[in-house]
């Protein structure tokens, strides 16, 4: 797997819903193994070129975090941050797709580091850089802001079916 940076060393893992939200949300480990787990096959597609098909992956849905902490009505998009302080936004037209997970597993087995375990989002509809390793918060947004890829030239919108890589 490709990445920006070095593979962050992650000793307590955490994450925080927070920003529109009625209830921010902290959870440990231990909570968000709690959450309604979820099994899903689908595509992965890289900016470079390749795509995984029918992959296996077991995660949290995205829509079911936002749901759980009262999604307000003003918000239009998530950013979504890496340990690494990488982020990356997404339309929640995108995000609440029910393919859109954080995923901990691939294939049977826990996310190694380097693929961002222990949690990175999965954005099966859209290039991978759409979708966070190391994730660490989910921040719903009034307003789409740019993330990392974005404000380096690269397409807001990612779809991969129209090679949609680079911004005009």
């Amino acid at each position: 797997m490709l990445h920006y940076g070095i593979v962050p060393t992650i000793e307590r893992w955490e994450l925080v819903v927070d920003g529109l939200v009625q209830r921010p949300l902290r959870l440990s480990w231990k909570d968000f193994l709690a959450l309604e787990q979820v099994e899903d096959r689908s595509d992965f597609h890289c900016v470079t070129g390749w795509s995984g098909f029918d992959l296996s992956w077991r995660g949290v849905r995205l829509a079911h975090l936002t749901e759980r902490a009262g999604l307000l009505p003003e918000a239009v998009a998530v950013m979504c941050h890496g340990q690494d302080g990488y982020e990356t936004n997404l339309p929640l037209s995108m995000a609440l797709q029910s393919d859109v997970l954080l995923v901990h597993t691939a294939e049977g087995q826990p996310l190694t580091d380097e693929h961002g375990g222990p949690v990175r989002v999965i954005t099966p509809r859209l290039y991978a850089w759409k979708g966070a390793k190391w994730l660490c918060r989910l921040e719903l947004l009034a307003r789409d802001r740019p993330g990392f890829w974005e404000r380096n030239g690269y397409s807001n919108t990612a779809d991969p079916w129209r090679d949609d890589r680079y911004s005009s």
